[in-house]
C-alpha cells in the first residue's frame, strides 16, 4: 500500500485523532481535544496510527504522507464536522491516495467522484460538498506532485552539516563605557609609554652586553703577553698592556654614551608626543564621564590644560 503504515480504521482509537473511542467523540468540544500545535499534533496522530518513529528528513515520503492525514484532519475539524466524520475523512484520505497510485489525472478524477458517491451515508450533503472541493483544490489540482513523491521511490541525496553556533559574549554595562576619543587618547598614550619603556630596557641591555664585551677583549689581551705566570713584565710591556685596556674601556665607553645619547633623544621625543597628545584631549559628553575614574582625570587634565594656554597667551 502508499502508506507505511496500518490503515486508520484498525483501532477504535484511530477513529478520532483524539485517541477517544467513536462512540463518546462527539461528546467532547473540539477546541479541548486539539490544543496541539502542527508537531505536537503530527507526532500525536503518527501514535494513534501506530506507525513506528521515523526520520523525517531521510524518510520524507512517510513525513509527506502524514502531512497530509493531518491536513485533512485539520480542513474537516475547521469545517465543523463531528469527530466521527473527523476519522472517516482520514481514512478517506488514505484510502484515495492508495487507489490513484499510478493513475492519470483523469482516473484520478473517477476515482474521487466514486470515492464521494461511496461515502454519501458518511456524510450529509454539505460535508460532502466541502470534503469534494477541498480534495479537488488540493489533491487534483496537484496531482503530479502527489504522484511523484508518493507514488515512486525517489533518488536521496543527502549532506548533513553539523554547525556548532557559539553565542556572542555577553557585553560589559554601558556604564563603564568610555568616549570614543577619550578611549582612542589613552590607547596612543599607552603605547608612547610601552615605547619608553622598550627605549630604557634596551639600554639596560646594550649596557650588560658592552660590559661583557669588554671583559671579554681585557681577558683576550691579558692572555696574549707571552712569558710564564712566575716571569716578572718589563717596563714597556706593562705599559702597553695598560695602554691597551684603556683603548678598550674607552671605545666601549664611547659607544656606550652614542648609544645613551639617542635613547635619551628618543625617550623625550616620546615624552613630547605624550605632551601634546594631553593637551589636544576631548572634552567627553556628561553622560559618559559619570563613574568614570580615568574620564575624570582626562577632563581635569583637559580644564588644566586649557589654563594653562590661556594664561600663556595673557
Amino acid at each position: 500500500g502508499l502508506g507505511p503504515g496500518p490503515p486508520p480504521g484498525s483501532s477504535s482509537a484511530i477513529n478520532s485523532p483524539t485517541g477517544v473511542p467513536p462512540a463518546k467523540a462527539s461528546s467532547y468540544p473540539r477546541e479541548a481535544t486539539l490544543p496541539f500545535l502542527k508537531p505536537k499534533g503530527r507526532e500525536h496522530l503518527r501514535r494513534l496510527l501506530n506507525w513506528e518513529e521515523f526520520d523525517e528528513v531521510r524518510d520524507s515520503r512517510r513525513s509527506i504522507l502524514l502531512d497530509t492525514l493531518y491536513e485533512s484532519i485539520i480542513f474537516a475539524v475547521g469545517k465543523g464536522f463531528p469527530w466521527v466524520e473527523v476519522a472517516e475523512v482520514v481514512k478517506f484520505t488514505e484510502e484515495l491516495l492508495k487507489e490513484t497510485k499510478g493513475c492519470s489525472i483523469t482516473e484520478a478524477v473517477t476515482i474521487l467522484g466514486n470515492k464521494l458517491r461511496d461515502y454519501q451515508g458518511q456524510f450529509n450533503t454539505t460535508h460532502l460538498l466541502a470534503l469534494c472541493d477541498y480534495f479537488h483544490n488540493t489533491f487534483i489540482r496537484h496531482y503530479k506532485l502527489y504522484q511523484y513523491v508518493l507514488g515512486q521511490d525517489q533518488e536521496v541525496n543527502l549532506t548533513v552539516t553539523h554547525l556548532e553556533v557559539c553565542a556572542p559574549p555577553q557585553p560589559l554595562p554601558l556604564a563603564e563605557g568610555m568616549d570614543r576619543d577619550i578611549w582612542q587618547l589613552e590607547q596612543q598614550v599607552a603605547e608612547l609609554s610601552t615605547a619608553e619603556v622598550q627605549k630604557r630596557t634596551n639600554m639596560l641591555l646594550l649596557k650588560e652586553a658592552l660590559h661583557m664585551e669588554q671583559d671579554h677583549k681585557l681577558q683576550r689581551k691579558f692572555s696574549e703577553v707571552p712569558g710564564q705566570p712566575s716571569r716578572v713584565l718589563k717596563r714597556e710591556e706593562l705599559e702597553n698592556l695598560i695602554s691597551e685596556a684603556i683603548h678598550v674601556q674607552i671605545e666601549c665607553l664611547k659607544e656606550l654614551l652614542q648609544y645613551e645619547i639617542q635613547i635619551t633623544f628618543d625617550i623625550l621625543d616620546l615624552k613630547l608626543q605624550k605632551k601634546t597628545l594631553n593637551l589636544k584631549a576631548p572634552i567627553p559628553s556628561p553622560l559618559s564621564i559619570t563613574g568614570q575614574p580615568g574620564q575624570d582625570e582626562s577632563l581635569k587634565l583637559h580644564k588644566a590644560n586649557k589654563g594653562k594656554k590661556a594664561k600663556a597667551k595673557k
